[in-house]
C-alpha cells in the first residue's frame, strides 16, 4: 500500500496515467472472442483545437467506451481527423503569404507539398488535447480522411455512385464563396439580417409602347390610373440587372395584363445597345409586394433560378470567381445583340448563353459593390430611378470567410440525395435506427423528405481530387485511376483531370465503414459494422449524421449505427451562445489546468440532459473538483484505518446492519447507474454515483462506522470503495485510477470488471439505518437552528416510542449518541419547558435546552430573524407581481428576483420551524 499525499493534485497524476494506459495498449485490449462494441468519434478538423463542444462530445463518448470496456467487451472507439478542405487550405495559404509566397505562383503540386508538411508539423494539436481530456480512443489505429486507404474508399464511392446513376455533373446555381472561390453548401451559409436598400427602377417598354396602368380596391373601384411607358421593378442588388433574362408578374395581376408578352428595356448600359427582355407570368411574384413585378436574374438568385428554369429564361453569368464583374468573353455590343435575338425567340445552347458577357465595358473588372454604385448612379442620371428606401434584408455569409455569398451558375458534381435518403428515412421511422432524444426525429424527417441534390464538388486544391477526366470535346470519363479512364476514352485521346476536389462531408460520410477497412472485407469491418452508437451535436445532423446514414445503406446495405444520440450546445452561465465577439467563450484546457480533467468531465456528464443545452458555470467545475477531493480524502481515511484493496468482486458476507445497509445501497446505486446507461441519461448516471459517493458513503457510512472498524467493516469498506472507483471510473478516470493503484492490484482499473455485487439489499437494515440517519439529521438541524454550541451534549427524550423504535434506540445507542452529540437517551416524555421538538417517523423527541442556551434571547433572535426574512420575501413577491417589472426589466434581473424570493421564503420557513421547535 503506497501512502497517498495529503493534498489531491490532478496535474501530478493525469499525464502519468494517460501515458501509462496508452503505452500498454489498454485502450484496446485484445479481445477477439468477446462481444464487439463500437463508436466512432466525429473526426475533428486537423486544423482545430479543443473547444468546449469537443469536451462535451468526447466526454460522453469516453464515458460509454470506458464502461463497455469494463463490461468485458471488445470496445473500439475509432479516432481520427478530417482533412478540412477549406480550413486547411486557408491556414496554409496564410502561412505562405506571410512568407511572401502566393498559392497561384507555386502551383498545385508544390502547394500540396506545403499542406502535407504543415499537417506533419502542426496538424496534431487537437489529438494531443483530446489526450489531456482523457479520451481512451484506439490511437494505435488513428485515421485521417486523406490517408491512402481512406482515399481509396472515397474514390470508389464516387465512381460507384456515378455508375449507379446516383451522381452526375450539371450546371446549377450554387452558393459561391468569393474569398475561397469555391462552392459551399447551404449548411455552410449563415443568413444574417443587415441594413440595406431597395431601389425602384423604371424598365421602359420597347419601341416607346404605352399602356394604361390601373389600380383598383377590393370592390373593383378604380383608385389610381395613368398611362405608362415603363414597368417598375424593385431590387436590393442593382448590379445583377445586367444579367436579367425577364421581368415576371403574377398571372392574376390585372395591372400588367396589357403588356404580358411584350418586351422591356434594361435601363443600363450604352443607349444604342440597350438590351430587351420579355415580360412573363409566373406564380412567384407577389402582387401585394412592391410593384408586383420582379426582375429575373437566374444566374445570380435562387428564387429567380427556379422561375428561369420553369419558363425557359436564359441565365446570364455576370461575375468571376472573386465576385468581380466579368472581363472575359465577347464584347458587350456583340453579347447584347445576341441576347436580344434570344429574347425575341432565337434558340441558343446553354454553352452559348454562358459564354456571352452582358457586362458593359465600363463596368468590367469592377468589384460587385463598386459596380452597384456605378449602375445606380448611371440609372439615376438618366432619370429612371423612381425611389430608394432603407430596408433590413437577409444576406447570406460564408461561415468561414465571413464574406457575402454570391449565388453563381457553375458546373458542379451532384449526388442524387433524394434517392439515397429513402432508406435513412425508413430506418428511423421503423426504429431500426433509434434517435435519442426522439424529438429530433421530426427534424430528421423534415430535412430528408425535402432534400435537394447534394453538390459535392469544391474548387479547391486540398482534398480528394475528383476522379473524372475530360477529352477536348468535353466528354467525361469517370474511373478510379487515370489508366482506367484512358481505357474508356481510347488510346491516344488526350485527357485532363477535373481540377475540383470533393466536399469534405462526402468523405466523412464514409467514416463508420471506411475507417474499418472498406472496401476490403476486413475482420474489423465484419465485427464492428454497424457501430453501436453515434454521439453527435445536433448542429451536424444534416452535415454528417444523415449523410452517413445514406452512404451506409447504399454501400453496406444496413444502418451505420444502432442509436443516434444528439446532444445540445454548451452555452455560458447566462444561457447565451458562446462566441469570440461576445468574449464569453470557455477554454476547456484552461479549466483542466485549473481544476483537472476529471472535474471538467464530470461537469459535462452531470449537465448533459437530453434535449437541453448546457449552461456552463465554472462554479460547477469547481464543485466537482471538490468532489474529487472528497473522494481522495475518503481514500486517505480508509488507508489510516488499515483498509486496503477488496479481495472479492462479490459482496462480503456480513452481520452488522450498517454493513448490510451499505451493500444494499451499492446494489441500488448500480441498478440506477445501469438503467441510466441503458437510457443514455448522462445526468442521471452522474447524479446516481455522485450522491452515493458523497452523501451515502462518505458523509454517512464512514461516519457511522468511524468508531468501530472491526474486520467485517474493513472488508465491507474496502469492497464498497472499490465499487465506487469502478462505477466512477468512466466519468473520472484519472483520480479513480490513482486511488485504485494506491493499493497493490493485479491489473489497472481501466480494465477492471464492471460491478456484479451478487448481493441483494436488506430491507430491514435499510429501514433501520435510514431511520438512524433521519434522527441524527433532525437533531443536527435543531442544534444548528437554535445556536446550540457544538461542544454541548444534549439529552434526548423519546415520547411514547413503540417497541421497534425502543429496540433501535438501544441497539444503535453508541452510533446515535456519537453522531448527534447526546449525553443520554431516555425512553420517557420530557415534562419540563424549553425543549426543542423533533419528529421522526411519527415519534416525537425532546431535547431540553435549559442551561444550554438562553431560551428567551434565542426566541427573540428567531422572531426578529423571521420578521426580517418575511419582510424581504413579501417585498420581492410584490415586485414579481408587478407587470411593469417582469415585462420591462432585463431577464437576468427578473431571474435574480425569483431566485432571491425562493431563498428568502426558505429562510423564513427555517426560522418559523426553529420557533416551533422551541414550543
Amino acid at each position: 500500500m503506497s501512502e497517498l499525499p495529503k493534498t489531491f493534485d490532478p496535474s501530478a497524476i493525469e499525464q502519468r496515467w494517460y501515458e501509462h494506459w496508452e503505452s500498454k495498449g489498454l485502450f484496446r485490449p485484445a479481445r477477439p472472442d468477446e462481444e464487439p462494441w463500437t463508436i466512432v468519434m466525429p473526426p475533428p478538423n486537423v486544423t482545430g483545437s479543443l473547444h468546449i463542444g469537443h469536451a462535451l462530445d468526447n466526454t460522453l463518448q469516453d464515458v460509454l467506451t470506458r464502461r463497455e470496456r469494463m463490461r468485458g467487451k471488445d470496445a473500439l472507439w475509432v479516432v481520427g481527423t478530417d482533412h478540412a478542405g477549406i480550413a486547411t487550405q486557408m491556414v496554409v495559404e496564410r502561412n505562405l503569404e506571410s512568407q511572401g509566397v502566393k498559392r497561384a505562383e507555386i502551383g498545385r503540386e508544390a502547394f500540396l507539398e506545403h499542406v502535407w508538411e504543415w499537417k506533419a508539423q502542426s496538424g496534431g494539436s487537437i489529438t494531443r488535447q483530446l489526450r489531456r481530456l482523457g479520451a481512451s480512443c484506439d490511437w494505435a489505429n488513428e485515421r485521417f480522411t486523406m490517408d491512402p486507404g481512406f482515399s481509396k474508399a472515397v474514390i470508389k464511392v464516387f465512381v460507384e455512385l456515378y455508375n449507379r446513376k446516383l451522381l452526375y455533373r450539371a450546371k446549377r446555381l450554387v452558393n459561391w464563396d468569393p474569398k475561397f472561390q469555391t462552392a459551399i453548401s447551404d449548411l455552410e451559409v449563415e443568413n444574417r439580417e443587415v441594413q440595406g436598400h431597395m431601389w425602384h427602377f423604371k424598365y421602359p417598354l420597347a419601341d416607346g409602347e404605352t399602356y394604361t396602368y390601373v389600380e383598383k380596391d377590393e370592390d373593383g373601384n378604380v383608385t389610381f390610373q395613368e398611362t405608362r411607358d415603363y414597368i417598375s421593378i424593385a431590387t436590393t442588388r442593382p448590379e445583377t440587372m445586367l444579367g436579367d433574362g425577364a421581368v415576371a408578374v403574377h398571372p392574376d395581376d390585372v395591372r400588367y395584363r396589357p403588356i404580358v408578352g411584350k418586351l422591356c428595356e434594361i435601363p443600363v448600359g450604352p443607349k444604342e445597345h440597350r438590351r430587351l427582355i420579355p415580360i412573363i407570368t409566373d406564380d412567384y411574384p407577389d402582387p401585394n409586394f412592391g410593384s408586383g413585378a420582379v426582375k429575373i436574374t437566374g444566374a445570380h438568385d435562387l428564387n429567380d433560378y427556379g422561375v428561369a428554369q420553369r419558363n425557359g429564361i436564359p441565365m446570364y453569368r455576370l461575375m468571376d470567381g472573386t465576385a468581380h464583374m466579368r472581363s472575359d468573353g465577347p464584347s458587350y455590343e456583340e453579347s447584347a445583340k445576341r441576347a436580344v435575338e434570344i429574347a425575341r425567340g432565337a434558340t441558343a445552347s446553354p454553352e452559348e448563353v454562358d459564354a456571352l458577357n452582358l457586362v458593359p465595358e465600363e463596368y468590367r473588372g469592377l468589384d460587385r459593390y463598386d459596380a452597384r454604385k456605378a449602375v445606380v448612379a448611371d440609372i439615376d442620371a438618366e432619370g429612371l430611378m423612381v425611389t430608394v428606401e432603407d430596408k433590413l434584408i437577409m444576406q447570406p455569409f460564408g461561415d468561414r470567410s465571413g464574406l457575402v455569398i454570391e449565388p453563381m451558375l457553375t458546373d458542379q458534381w451532384y449526388v442524387d440525395a433524394e434517392t439515397l435518403a429513402k432508406p435513412a428515412i425508413e430506418a428511423v421511422r421503423s426504429g431500426d435506427i433509434a434517435v435519442v432524444p426522439e424529438t429530433w426525429k421530426k427534424t430528421w424527417f423534415n430535412w430528408l423528405e425535402n432534400i435537394q441534390p447534394w453538390c459535392v464538388s469544391r474548387q479547391l486544391w486540398w482534398g480528394h481530387r475528383i476522379p473524372a477526366w475530360f477529352d477536348a470535346s468535353g466528354n467525361v470519363f469517370v474511373a478510379e485511376t487515370f489508366e482506367e479512364a484512358q481505357q474508356q476514352a481510347g488510346e491516344g485521346v488526350e485527357l485532363r483531370q477535373d481540377e475540383d476536389v470533393l466536399d469534405t462531408w462526402f468523405s466523412s460520410a464514409l467514416w463508420p465503414f471506411a475507417t474499418l477497412g472498406w472496401p476490403d472485407a476486413t475482420d474489423d469491418l465484419k465485427r464492428h459494422y454497424p457501430n453501436d452508437v453515434l454521439i453527435s451535436g445536433f448542429d451536424i445532423i444534416f452535415f454528417w449524421d444523415a449523410r452517413m446514414a445514406m452512404q451506409g445503406f447504399e454501400f453496406m446495405g444496413e444502418r451505420p449505427w444502432k442509436t443516434l444520440y444528439l446532444h445540445g450546445l454548451v452555452r455560458d452561465a447566462k444561457g447565451q451562445k458562446m462566441s469570440k465577439s461576445k468574449g464569453n467563450t470557455v477554454d476547456p484546457l484552461g479549466l483542466i489546468d485549473k481544476y483537472g480533467a476529471d472535474a471538467l468531465r464530470f461537469t459535462m456528464a452531470a449537465m448533459e440532459s437530453q434535449g437541453r443545452d448546457i449552461k456552463l458555470d465554472e462554479k460547477r467545475v469547481e464543485g466537482y473538483r471538490n468532489f474529487a477531493t472528497k473522494l481522495w480524502n475518503a481514500a486517505r481515511f480508509l488507508q489510516m484505518k488499515g483498509v486496503g484493496a477488496s479481495q472479492s468482486i462479490a459482496a462480503p458476507e456480513v452481520e452488522l446492519p450498517v454493513n448490510r445497509w451499505i451493500i444494499g445501497e451499492v446494489v441500488e446505486t448500480l441498478a440506477l447507474l445501469d438503467k441510466a446507461f441503458d437510457e443514455l441519461r448522462f445526468d442521471d448516471m452522474a447524479n446516481a454515483i455522485y450522491h452515493f459517493t458523497w452523501g451515502t458513503f462518505c458523509d454517512w457510512y464512514l461516519e457511522l462506522v468511524k468508531g468501530a472498524f472491526d474486520e467485517e467493516t474493513k472488508r465491507v469498506a474496502a469492497w464498497a470503495f472499490d465499487q465506487i472507483l469502478v462505477m466512477l471510473h468512466p466519468f473520472m478516470p484519472f483520480v479513480t485510477e490513482e486511488l485504485w493503484n494506491a493499493n497493490e492490484r493485479p491489473y489497472e482499473l481501466i480494465v477492471a470488471k464492471w460491478p456484479e455485487p451478487q448481493a441483494q439489499g436488506d430491507p430491514r437494515a435499510k429501514a433501520e439505518i435510514e431511520w438512524l440517519i433521519d434522527v441524527v439529521s433532525e437533531v443536527r438541524s435543531a442544534r444548528t437552528e437554535l445556536n446550540v454550541p457544538p461542544s454541548a451534549k444534549l439529552h434526548l427524550f423519546a415520547t411514547n416510542a413503540p417497541d421497534e423504535i425502543a429496540d433501535r434506540l438501544d441497539r444503535l445507542h453508541a452510533m446515535l449518541t456519537r453522531l448527534a452529540r447526546l449525553e443520554s437517551i431516555q425512553l420517557s416524555p420530557f415534562d419540563g419547558a424549553g425543549a426543542a421538538q423533533v419528529v421522526v417517523g411519527g415519534t416525537t423527541y425532546a431535547l431540553p435546552l435549559g442551561g444550554v442556551i438562553d431560551l428567551a434571547a434565542e426566541r427573540g433572535r428567531l422572531l426578529k430573524a423571521v420578521g426580517a426574512a418575511e419582510k424581504e420575501r413579501d417585498n420581492l413577491a410584490q415586485r414579481l407581481n408587478n407587470p411593469a417589472f417582469t415585462e420591462r426589466a432585463k431577464p437576468e434581473a427578473v431571474d435574480k428576483a425569483r431566485s432571491d424570493y425562493a431563498e428568502k421564503s426558505a429562510e423564513a420557513e427555517r426560522y418559523r420551524a426553529a420557533l416551533e421547535r422551541l414550543g
